[in-house]
This record gives C-alpha cells, sequence and structure tokens, in this order.
C-alpha cells in the first residue's frame, strides 16, 4: 500500500485516496485478445486477474466438474461422514446448530434439505444474538439431546467453542464441528473437526465459507449413502445441484475471495437461483422488487441484507425457515417479514452511523492511526458489523464498532486486504484482553469488559501497525480507462463473463477521464444522481451512493464547473425495461491534477 505511482497522477482524490493501476501482465492481455477476440478492456481486467492466455477460456465458463475437490481430502471429513451415515441409518436424531447470519443460514438451510431428502427429521438452533450470543452454548446443547439428539452438527460455528462442546460431550452428544473459521492448535472436543482453517490441514481450499464447507460434506455424505446402498430401498438420491442456489446465497453473503471452487459455486448457484427453484428465494427476490436475473450484486447487497435481518434484529431462525420452506404462501410470509426486520435494520444501521462518523472523523484525521475503533452505549449489537462494513468503505482502514451495555462490551470489525484482523483479535483473546473473540483476515467479532476497551485500541493497533509494513495510505485500484461512448451493454455482457464479481474476483473498475456533469441532484437516502459527459460526446447515467453528506457527493453536485476523473463500476440499468450502462460513481479527482 502506497508504494504505486499514481493513476492518473491522482495521488489523493476527493475521497483521500491514491489511484493506482491493477497489476497486470500486458503481454498476456495481448495474447488473450489474439486467442478468444475479446475485447482489449476485457483481456486486461483478465490478466490483472492473474488469468494466463492458457487459462483463460477455462476460467471464463468455471465448472464443479473441475474445480470440486474431493471432500475426503479435509482433515476429519470421513469421520463426520461415517458417523452422519450411521445416523442416517440408524434413525438417530441429527441436530443442526447454526450461526444466524447469512453463511450460518444457508449452511443449516444446506444441511437440514439433504438430511431431509436422506430420510431423516432433523433438529434446527439457531441462537439469538441477543440472549445466547455467538456460537454454541452448552444449555442450548443440552436441551437437544434432551429432546433427543445423539448428534450435533454445529455450521459456521464451533472452531473455539471449547467448553461448551466439552459440556456437549457430557450430555451424550456426539459433535460433529463444521467451520472455516480461525482455528487455534488446540481443538474443541468433538468426534470430528472439519475445517481447511485446521493448522494441520494442508487443503488449498481454506477460503471456503462454511457453506461451501458443507457442501462438500453433503457431497461425500451422498456418495457414502449411494455406495452402502440406502437409496432406492429408503429415499431416493437427491440431486445436489438443486441445492447451489443456496450455496451461492451463502458464498457470496459471507464475502470470502471469490476464485477457485468458491468461483465455480456462485456462477453454477447463480444459474439455479435464475429457474427460481427454491421457494424462499424466489419469494425473497419478489419481496425486494428484483425482476432481473439475479447476479452476486443481488446475493451480496439484496437478498443477504434480508436474510441477515432475522439474525441482527428479528427473529434468529427466520432465515433458515424462509430456505427451507417448500410452500410458496410460507416462504412469502416469511420473506415479507425478513423484509420488514430489514428496513427496522436500516433505520437503526443509520442512527448509529451517524454517531459513529462523528468519532471516526477524529481517528481518520490522524493519518499514523492503523484503523477505526469507535463505541457508543445502547448501539444495537445487530448493526454494529455492518456500521463497521460502513467505515472501512468510507475511510478505507480496518473498522470496527463496539456496542457497550452496563460492563460489558461487544464488538464487530471490518477489515482491508493486507491486514488480517481476525488474528490480530484471536492474538487479543490468547493474551486475556478478550472474554471471546474470532474470525478471519476481512472479518472478527468480539466481547470483552467495557474497562479493558483501551487496553484492548492500543493492542490492536501496535498488531496492526506491525502487519502494515508498507504503510497506511489509501488506496483504489482501477483497471483503466474507457471513454463514455464504450459504455455499453454489449461491453458489459463480456464483462459479466469475467465474473461473478467479489471478494477476491473485484468487479472491474474504470476511470471516465476528464468528464463534466452535466446534471446532478439528490435523489433516495442520499445518493446523488448525475449525467456524465464526454470530451468527445456521448452521456452517461451515474450514481453515488450514500454520499450527499460527503466530499464525494458535494464535488459531484458542484462539478458541472470543471472537469473530473470519475472511478467506479459499470452496471446493467433495467428499471422498467431499460437496457442501459449506468455508471455507480465510487470517487473522483480534478482533471490536469
Amino acid at each position: 500500500m502506497g508504494a504505486f505511482r499514481p493513476f492518473l497522477d491522482v495521488e489523493q482524490s476527493t475521497c483521500g485516496r491514491r489511484w493506482v493501476l491493477r497489476d497486470g501482465d500486458d503481454r498476456q492481455a495481448q495474447m488473450i485478445h489474439q486467442r478468444l477476440g475479446l475485447p482489449e478492456v476485457v483481456c486486461r481486467v483478465l490478466a490483472a486477474r492473474g488469468i494466463s492466455a492458457d487459462a483463460a477460456e477455462g476460467f471464463l465458463s468455471p465448472t464443479l466438474r473441475d474445480l470440486l475437490p474431493d471432500p475426503s481430502h479435509l482433515k476429519d471429513m470421513d469421520k463426520a461422514v461415517a458417523r452422519l451415515t450411521a445416523a442416517i441409518e440408524g434413525g438417530e436424531t441429527i441436530a443442526i446448530f447454526g450461526d444466524y447470519d447469512v453463511d450460518g443460514a444457508t449452511s443449516s438451510a444446506l444441511l437440514y434439505r439433504f438430511l431431509s431428502a436422506a430420510g431423516a427429521e432433523p433438529l434446527v438452533h439457531i441462537p439469538d444474538r441477543m440472549t445466547e450470543g455467538y456460537g454454541p452454548n452448552a444449555p442450548a446443547l443440552r436441551a437437544l439431546a434432551e429432546a433427543g439428539a445423539s448428534v450435533v452438527v454445529t455450521v459456521d460455528c464451533g472452531i473455539t467453542a471449547f467448553d461448551p462442546l466439552e459440556a456437549a460431550a457430557e450430555a451424550g452428544l456426539d459433535v460433529i464441528v463444521v467451520d472455516h473459521h480461525a482455528a487455534e492448535p488446540r481443538l474443541p472436543r468433538a468426534c470430528a473437526v472439519v475445517n481447511p482453517k485446521r493448522l494441520d490441514d494442508d487443503s488449498p481450499h481454506d477460503t471456503l465459507a462454511a457453506v461451501g464447507v458443507a457442501f462438500l460434506l453433503v457431497v461425500g455424505l451422498n456418495r457414502a449413502l449411494r455406495q452402502s446402498g440406502w437409496y432406492g430401498e429408503h429415499c431416493p438420491a437427491p440431486d445436489l445441484m438443486q441445492w447451489l442456489d443456496i450455496v451461492a446465497l451463502g458464498t457470496v453473503a459471507d464475502v470470502v475471495p471469490l476464485t477457485g471452487v468458491n468461483r465455480a459455486l456462485v456462477a453454477q448457484g447463480i444459474k439455479v437461483m435464475a429457474k427460481r427453484g427454491n421457494p424462499g428465494i424466489a419469494a425473497l427476490l419478489d419481496v425486494a422488487g428484483v425482476t432481473a436475473r439475479p447476479d452476486a450484486y443481488h446475493l451480496g447487497y439484496v437478498l443477504g441484507p434480508r436474510v441477515n435481518a432475522g439474525g441482527r434484529v428479528g427473529q434468529a431462525d427466520l432465515g433458515v425457515k424462509l430456505l427451507t420452506s417448500d410452500d410458496p404462501a410460507e416462504a412469502a410470509v416469511y420473506a415479507q417479514r425478513l423484509h420488514g426486520y430489514n428496513q427496522d435494520r436500516q433505520q437503526i444501521e443509520a442512527a448509529v452511523l451517524m454517531e459513529a462518523i462523528e468519532q471516526a472523523e477524529t481517528a481518520a484525521a490522524d493519518g499514523s492511526n492503523p484503523m477505526i475503533l469507535v463505541s457508543g452505549a445502547d448501539w444495537h449489537p445487530g448493526v454494529i458489523g455492518i456500521v463497521a462494513s460502513r467505515l472501512k468503505e468510507r475511510y478505507t482502514l480496518p473498522a470496527l464498532v463496539v456496542a457497550l451495555d452496563g460492563g460489558m462490551a461487544k464488538g464487530s470489525g471490518r477489515s482491508v486486504p493486507g491486514l488480517d484482523l481476525g488474528q490480530a483479535v484471536i492474538a487479543a483473546r490468547e493474551a486475556g484482553i478478550l472474554t471471546a473473540g474470532g474470525g478471519h483476515a476481512m472479518a472478527a467479532g468480539f466481547s470483552l469488559e467495557a474497562a479493558r476497551l483501551e487496553e484492548f485500541r492500543a493492542f490492536l493497533a501496535e498488531r496492526l501497525r506491525l502487519q502494515a509494513t508498507e504503510g497506511l495510505v489509501p488506496t483504489l485500484e482501477v483497471d483503466g480507462v474507457v471513454d463514455i461512448s464504450a459504455c455499453t451493454p454489449e461491453l458489459l455482457e463480456l464483462l459479466a463473463r469475467v465474473g461473478p464479481f467479489g471478494a477476491g474476483n473485484a468487479e472491474p473498475r474504470f476511470v471516465l477521464p476528464s468528464v463534466r456533469v452535466a446534471k446532478a441532484d439528490v435523489v433516495g437516502q442520499g445518493h446523488v444522481r448525475c449525467f456524465l459527459t464526454g470530451a468527445a460526446g456521448g452521456r452517461l447515467k451515474a450514481i453515488a451512493f450514500k454520499c450527499v453528506d460527503t466530499d464525494l457527493g458535494l464535488s459531484l453536485l458542484a462539478g458541472t464547473r470543471s472537469a473530473l476523473h470519475v472511478a467506479g463500476t459499470l452496471r446493467l440499468d433495467t428499471w422498467q425495461g431499460r437496457n442501459e450502462c449506468q455508471f455507480i460513481i465510487e470517487d473522483v479527482a480534478p482533471a490536469g491534477m
């Protein structure tokens, strides 16, 4: 960070960022152009993502046949498969204990659907964020045992639940941990711990979301049941492909890198989702007003927040109920309730975000500060993760938001590429500063005594400074320039083949050079809508979201007086039957800097 020559000489944009050209091999871009005949701008996007000419054709058409690994390569997978196979064939009651976010909900729903299709009648428990907190807890596990469960599968949680899983074992439960969060040298007491991030697991697939790990478990189980002759006599063999829409939703929403097998899972899952075979997902698309073919954007920014809302400010298990319902009428009710919870979440989030920004401005003004940490009494724990994401995007720094409740503090953090927040939080827990904490590179959650908050701030700042060896200059990576006249639906169709886009496979970001704002106004909840014109002509509709009170919004509203370089992404606008390009503005800089 900070070591690159600024692109178009933008050393400090309106948003305070240095623009840098995404690194790519121009020779590979030219070779891709020669072999596949794609436009040069698309070829450069591919090369900038490390795609060679030899790999380009396969990258543009990812398949599970080529990319899905054998489930048995993961440590303890065969143990987990053997125990669950015995439970299914022996008529035991299996319980699923999931997290309350989208990854947990989709993991739970996937496992529930498969076990039900295989003839089991699983129980599901999703902990309430406010009363139970994150992860397995002893009272809930004991309650599952009392309800008749002999096997519990924890999904998207459990890897550091040492005491609760000890209690589960004492209650006679066989626990199978299916997780993807950072592990410690010590593993919890369980009959199987399936996690590609186990320190003793050399799996190359350690970026899987929990739902991806759960899908591998389902693939392994399906194979074992087929080999044992279970199918046919007891139930028909299920088609696992029908549930890839659930896998895709959890993978995108958990912001894991969309590369390798993750990319294939999402690409194929989006195709399944377009058929609207899952009544819950179809109902959620309807209530959100999505009529176009869904893509990764809809999964991450339209469906994901609504599923999350149940666990954040509403009913924790509502997301699982939605995704496992086969009754369209019932699914419509669940979807409407989640939509309402999401509206409540937005109002709560807006209030917390306003207070958080007031605190964050001071920290952001200090150029040596490696992070932002804000806290407030009575902040709703269900929105602190979202507010942390907003602060991270606004300041391009790791951001942690802490809700204070009496003498305790509960926090959530989001990081930027190159700074591993999860490991820093785990180190703070191991140092005795936190009562609980964990996560992965880009996100973490934690709890501590409020009196130790400043100690935690200092500890974390030092850890992150040690990681930030190349400085903390915020940067914005771009894929090059594009003229307004080239922004067509045809270009978007070609760029879409490089997707699905998300973490690890960034949506292409371009600069419209030396354009002028022909018209700008405020729409919706603080968005700035405008029309851009190029020096050589052409006109393009554009919008910058939630920026009216920022330097970016003010620059656009006053931008008719001077030329600007405008950075952002292209998106298809299909509103009211349109088929036009729209530019999503992320940053601007005066032209001729």
